[in-house]
């Protein structure tokens, strides 16, 4: 199994819908952290405002490319239109 970056970008004005996604996205999370596959993940903040964010950051164990683009399809975020852009890949984790 090999680490996968996932690096998500919010569209706009999506606040309410992150909020209200929020528990099912982190539970997906919590899954991955019980199967000792997820490294790290968290928001990205804004720089001018840290209580809102432009995206997400999630590095974790996948089968494959495809494994880890079909695990991202279906994230809550993306069923509720918080994420405009998914970009995923490989990722070699040297220091843990």
């Amino acid at each position: 199994m090999e680490y996968y970056m996932l690096l998500a970008t919010d569209a706009d004005d999506v606040h309410e819908a992150r909020m209200a996604a929020r528990p099912a996205h982190l539970q997906r999370l919590e899954a991955l952290k019980a199967e000792g596959r997820l490294l790290t993940a968290g928001p990205n903040p804004l720089p001018d405002n840290p209580e809102r964010v432009s995206g997400s950051l999630i590095v974790a164990q996948f089968e494959s490319l495809d494994a880890a683009q079909e695990w991202a399809e279906q994230d809550p975020y993306v069923d509720s239109g918080v994420y405009e852009e998914v970009l995923i890949k490989p990722f070699k984790a040297v220091f843990k």
